[in-house]
């Protein structure tokens, strides 16, 4: 009995201590709100509250529709190419140059001031120049992808690189590891969540980058089909294409950031 209260006082003492939802709750209240969500948007077709925005019941039906007689699957084809190139592209040489830049202060002054204002520019403003010096075909469209996600994936492995601790480093050091063996077996594996981190916010700048450049440089892909139901008139299918795009890479970014828990976040994995 004694025991039994002892152990409710340290329960009910313990401060600060956070209860973490269920995974069926934190479900059902996801689902819950993409639901209301849903509700909203059909209501306001409904009212409505504008000509040009179509009930939710209208905008599925035409996703439907558009998936069954494979317009939306074939433009997803495309989009995804230069989508997938561009990404692979920014990720190979971002993180190269981002660790390269944490290393050496030489490559960091060189380096760190092009990748910050590339960042801080409207990527919009530029695609026109990309076109005209590569043309409207896929190199331009993956120059883009570049572009956006480059300087994200570029800063954040080298402030990942940066912000290694000084005591692990010290460790190798007295341990005499050679600088080889100080990068590879301390400074990347200390540094690996925040460049991961930083490799899913590339592909989020990425999914911007290429439907900007499906809509400014050539119409192809979900780029082209937006600019047709547009110019058509045919709401419910041009915001199937909108949120089509935007729920795939939602569910692209979703699906890395389980990745990263499993590999990197081992706290988030226990929760």
């Amino acid at each position: 009995m004694a025991l039994s209260g002892e152990v409710g006082v340290a329960a009910a003492a313990a401060p600060g201590t956070r209860s973490v939802p269920a995974p069926r709750s934190m479900l059902a209240w996801r689902l819950g709100s993409i639901g209301l969500f849903c509700l909203l948007w059909e209501i306001a077709g409904r009212i409505p509250i504008n000509p040009a925005f179509p009930p939710f019941g209208d905008t599925l039906a035409a996703f439907l529709a558009m998936v069954a007689d494979g317009s939306l699957p074939r433009a997803f084809a495309l989009t995804l190419q230069p989508l997938a190139i561009g990404v692979a592209v920014s990720a190979t040489l971002g993180v190269a140059i981002g660790v390269a830049m944490g290393l050496r202060p030489s490559l960091e002054w060189l380096g760190a001031p092009v990748f910050i204002v590339l960042q801080a520019a409207p990527v919009a403003a530029l695609i026109p120049l990309v076109t005209f010096v590569y043309g409207i075909g896929l190199t331009a469209k993956t120059l883009s992808v570049c572009l956006l996600a480059l300087p994200v994936i570029v800063l954040n492995s080298y402030k990942a690189v940066q912000n290694v601790s000084p005591s692990l480093i010290a460790m190798g050091r007295s341990f005499l590891g050679t600088p080889r063996q100080l990068v590879l077996k301390i400074v990347l594996p200390d540094a690996a969540p925040v460049i991961f981190a930083g490799l899913r916010l590339g592909v989020s700048a990425g999914f911007i980058g290429v439907v900007l450049a499906e809509l400014l440089i050539t119409p192809t892909g979900i780029g082209d089909l937006i600019t047709y139901h547009q110019s058509t008139a045919s709401y419910p299918e041009m915001y199937a294409d909108i949120a089509s795009i935007v729920v795939f890479s939602a569910l692209a970014l979703a699906l890395l950031q389980i990745v990263e828990i499993r590999l990197f976040r081992p706290e988030k994995r226990e929760q």
